[in-house]
């Protein structure tokens, strides 16, 4: 019997990456997002890292359907500034979500920061919660440098500045092809796997 398990987004990118991981490790698992229920609302993020974060929003989503539930949290760590903007990422500017003061914000922070001081990665935490409490959390890492100046116009928030290490290129210049394969998110999401097929069989 197939096994549905909800993944806590309403992104439908996001959920397709993961399906398409589950399927080519050859799991008979029916993912859906957090749009398969819309009467659940969002959970606060009130987590102090990203693997808070992540558990507290598969938990309330496994709670809520009855269902095995997956969520995420990423954001980006950048060396100089002690791993900020870090859970703030995604609101660093002050308002959640607006991509371009973000980077604004961080590169006016950066702004005398030489290259090899521009150190950073983006971390994503993966968990898997089940509605008897169970839970498993898996993390992924790029690591890079970030530019002066956005470059490419791929991806989203933070991706025109991140160079990743051994790459020419920002995370915006990739193919979605190219970014799955290396990105915190993918790594993630692959090492999910085997918590997926060791849970839920």
């Amino acid at each position: 019997m197939t096994t549905r398990l909800v993944l806590a987004t309403r992104n439908k990118h996001k959920v397709g990456e993961l399906r398409s991981i589950l399927t080519a490790a050859g799991l008979d698992v029916e993912l859906v997002g957090a749009d398969a229920y819309p009467e659940i609302p969002d959970v606060p993020e009130t987590g102090v890292s990203f693997a808070e974060n992540a558990l507290l929003k598969a938990h309330a989503l496994a709670e809520a359907t009855g269902l095995p539930a997956v969520a995420d949290d990423s954001g980006l760590c950048v060396d100089v500034l002690g791993g900020a903007p870090g859970i703030f990422s995604a609101r660093w500017s002050g308002r959640h979500g607006d991509d371009r003061a973000n980077l604004d914000l961080l590169l006016a922070q950066l702004g005398d920061i030489a290259a090899p001081h521009r150190t950073a990665h983006f971390a994503c935490a993966a968990a898997l919660a089940l509605p008897d409490g169970t839970e498993r959390v898996v993390e992924g890492v790029l690591e890079g440098t970030l530019r002066h100046e956005p470059t490419g116009s791929g991806g989203f928030g933070y991706d025109p500045v991140l160079e990743p290490l051994g790459e020419s290129r920002t995370c915006a210049e990739l193919t979605a092809e190219e970014k799955n394969a290396i990105s915190h998110r993918g790594k993630a999401f692959r090492a999910l796997v085997p918590v997926v097929k060791e849970l839920l069989g």
